[in-house]
């Protein structure tokens, strides 16, 4: 798994100044937006949850969270680290504890030490006369064991002793803020009270990170600002359920792209739901995207392709377009663990003659396909020179071979 690469110089100032250390990776301050994806195995099944985790750390999930939710999965937790030990996968894994995370902590040592960071909820760590001692338990265990904590506030599960102090106080404004207002006011305030509280017991201020989640684009953008105007911790952002598709796909990159935008959110998820059957590294391929379109990170080379119109009957540019972006996906643990900087390739797969030549010029290697009546030849186009024409049927694995000679030429080769 690659490191964080660093933050282009065009990035917004980040509002967090504190940075938190989870396992190897650096989270706030001018450290780059981490990503982070989570498992949906059962937990207490060791292998299929190690065999997940690995999955998504090589697909480039910086954390991986695992759900703590019962005696069997908490003694899974240890055996889940050394399996992926032993698969050379170190990625930090988080534990995601509800309810009775105060308990499995303390019957559970050895889960506590393998976990890089704890995440709890604030409305789920217990209610009424119960909720500070067990807050209080957990924030314990955290200092103990040296571990961050991620205090994770969720509108489906708010904290509702403060949501009914929030609700008292603005029946007495003389103008009362709408129901949508006091919610997110009541979010903001149970994540900024649970941080003060966490420092009261011990736990310093800069192993401490904050979300708000919500699932409504206006709704995170308002809460996140706010969050980000009143405090100085890392933030992790993410719409708590985007849905499945495309709708979750625009959902999140609506609400995350103007946050990152405005230097908001250090650390991000896209919690897709997956298509049966479908892999879970889809959130990562996700949330990769979002930062490299940006120019905030640089994950693995990017293919530029034209949507195709009457000029492009053909579907040939389509199946090498996909092609070619499966294939540097691909290569990329190879590639990242020979040369350095391969992941700011740009590639260009383009249909016909008009924009073509042009946007392949731009690109590392281009290459423009022949539309619909042009001549049937394919000229190759790297770093702005025209250096080949392809025909035939084999233009496919030519040009996957001309991508594989620029990366050996171009790049430095790392040395063991």
């Amino acid at each position: 798994m690659n490191a964080p690469s660093e933050r282009p110089a065009c990035a917004l100032p980040r509002h967090a100044t504190r940075q938190v250390r989870v396992g190897r990776v650096l989270i706030g301050s001018e450290a780059p937006v981490v990503v982070q994806s989570m498992t949906n195995t059962d937990t207490a099944d060791v292998l299929a949850t190690a065999m997940q985790v690995a999955e998504l750390a090589r697909a480039g999930s910086e954390l991986v969270r695992i759900t703590v939710n019962n005696d069997a999965a908490a003694r899974a937790v240890p055996h889940i680290r050394d399996r992926l030990l032993a698969l050379n996968v170190d990625v930090p894994l988080v534990g995601d504890f509800h309810y009775n995370g105060h308990r499995l902590l303390a019957d559970y040592p050895a889960c506590a030490e393998a976990l890089a960071k704890l995440r709890i909820n604030p409305g789920n760590v217990g209610a009424g006369a119960k909720r500070d001692p067990q807050f209080a338990a957990i924030v314990e265990m955290a200092c103990r064991y040296d571990k961050p904590v991620r205090i994770g506030v969720n509108w489906g599960s708010l904290d509702q002793a403060v949501l009914a102090r929030i609700m008292d106080a603005n029946g007495k404004r003389a103008v009362p803020l709408d129901a949508g207002a006091v919610m997110r006011e009541a979010l903001v305030v149970s994540a900024l009270e649970s941080a003060a509280k966490a420092e009261e017991y011990g736990l310093p201020g800069d192993r401490i990170i904050l979300s708000a989640k919500v699932s409504s684009v206006q709704d995170l953008i308002a809460v996140y600002r706010e969050l980000a105007r009143r405090s100085d911790y890392p933030l992790h952002l993410g719409l708590t359920e985007a849905g499945m598709g495309s709708k979750g796909i625009v959902a999140s990159t609506a609400a995350l792209a103007v946050l990152l935008q405005e230097g908001i959110g250090d650390t991000i998820r896209i919690s897709l739901t997956p298509e049966p059957g479908g892999s879970r590294t889809q959130e990562v391929v996700v949330a990769q995207e979002i930062l490299q379109t940006m120019g905030l990170r640089a994950f693995t080379p990017m293919v530029t392709a034209c949507p195709g119109c009457g000029r492009t009957t053909s579907t040939f540019f389509q199946e090498l377009a996909g092609g070619i972006q499966s294939y540097v996906r691909e290569q990329m643990p190879v590639w990242r663990e020979q040369y350095d900087g391969v992941e700011n390739m740009t590639l260009a797969v383009m249909g016909c003659v008009v924009n073509g030549p042009g946007e392949s010029k731009h690109a590392n290697i281009g290459i423009s396909l022949p539309g619909t009546g042009e001549t049937p030849a394919a000229p190759v186009f790297v770093d702005g020179v025209k250096t080949v024409t392809l025909r035939g049927d084999n233009i496919a694995a030519e040009f996957k071979a001309i991508v594989d000679d620029y990366v050996a030429t171009k790049y430095t080769k790392k040395t063991s």
